[in-house]
C-alpha cells in the first residue's frame, strides 16, 4: 500500500452504485431523443391507465392516425399517434426494445440521423398502410366503419431501427439478426397479415435502406474517392477499404390486411 503523502486524502474506490449511476447518466445523455421519447409515453400511458372507459376511448381514437383523422388533421394524427400504447402495462416491454433498438442505433448515427430515419419510417408506413386500407374499403373488403380504426403506437419506428442495427453488427452476427428479423415481420405478414403487419414491412425496408446515412455506409464514398492529394498508383488511387459494407434487401412481401383495429 502507498503512503499517503501529509496534506492529501486518499482516494478510495468509487463506490459500485456510483459507478452504475454515472454510466446510467451517460448512457442517457448520450441517446436523448429515446429517453425524451420513452418519458413522453410514460406520461400519455399514465393518462390512459386513469383514464374512464369513455375518456379512453375518446382518447386513442382522437389520436390514431387513422383514415379519418388523417384527412381532418393530417400533421398532428401522424405525429401524435407515436407517443401513444394502446396498453399501458406493455410500458417495460416498450422499455426494453427502446433501450436494445432506439438508444443503440441513436448512439451510432447521432440524434437527428436516427430521428430522420424513424420519423421517416413512422409517417411513410403509417400513410402506406391505412391508403391500404382505403383501397380495401373501396373494394368493398373490409367495412367502412374501418376509416375510424384506433391506430397507435411505436412499433413502426422499432422496425426501422431494427433494420438499421444490422449495420451495427459484425458478421456473422448481422446475418443472423437480419434473419431474424425478416422472420419477425415477415411471417405475420404472409400469413393473415392486418394493415399494421404491412406497415411493419414498409418500416423495416426503409430502414434497411438508410444504410448510406449510417457510418459504414458515409465512409465508402470518401473512401473511393481518395484523400483528394492526387497520389496514387495507375488505377486512380488506393482501392476503397469495404468492411463495413453490407447487402441491402430491397423488398418486403405484400399481402392484403384483415378487418379489425390494431395497436403497434
Amino acid at each position: 500500500m502507498k503512503p499517503v503523502l501529509p496534506g492529501r486524502r486518499p482516494r478510495w474506490p468509487a463506490h459500485p452504485l456510483r459507478r452504475s449511476a454515472a454510466w446510467v447518466l451517460a448512457w442517457v445523455r448520450s441517446t436523448p431523443g429515446t429517453h425524451i421519447w420513452l418519458l413522453i409515453i410514460g406520461i400519455t400511458s399514465l393518462v390512459i391507465a386513469s383514464a374512464s372507459e369513455g375518456l379512453e376511448q375518446f382518447l386513442l381514437h382522437r389520436t390514431s392516425s387513422n383514415i379519418h383523422e388523417l384527412n381532418e388533421h393530417p400533421l398532428p394524427s401522424l405525429l401524435i399517434s407515436g407517443f401513444w400504447i394502446e396498453r399501458p402495462e406493455s410500458f417495460l416491454l416498450y422499455v426494453t426494445m427502446f433501450e436494445l433498438l432506439h438508444a443503440n442505433v441513436e448512439r451510432w448515427l447521432g440524434t437527428w440521423r436516427w430521428l430522420l430515419i424513424v420519423g421517416a419510417a413512422h409517417c411513410a408506413a403509417t400513410l402506406a398502410s391505412q391508403e391500404l386500407v382505403l383501397l380495401a374499403i373501396e373494394g368493398h373488403r373490409l367495412p367502412r366503419s374501418m376509416t375510424h380504426v384506433v391506430d397507435i403506437g411505436v412499433s413502426y419506428g422499432l422496425a426501422a431501427a431494427a433494420g438499421v442495427l444490422t449495420y451495427r453488427l459484425r458478421p456473422p452476427w448481422c446475418y443472423g439478426w437480419l434473419l431474424g428479423v425478416l422472420l419477425f415481420f415477415g411471417v405475420p405478414l404472409l400469413t393473415g397479415a392486418t394493415f399494421t403487419d404491412f406497415g411493419h414491412a414498409i418500416a423495416l425496408v426503409l430502414g434497411l435502406v438508410a444504410w448510406p446515412l449510417t457510418p459504414a455506409g458515409r465512409a465508402v464514398p470518401d473512401e473511393a474517392h481518395g484523400d483528394g492529394d492526387g497520389d496514387g498508383d495507375a488505377d486512380g488511387g488506393r482501392p476503397p477499404d469495404r468492411s463495413g459494407s453490407r447487402d441491402t434487401p430491397r423488398e418486403a412481401p405484400r399481402d392484403m390486411p384483415r378487418e379489425g383495429p390494431q395497436e403497434r
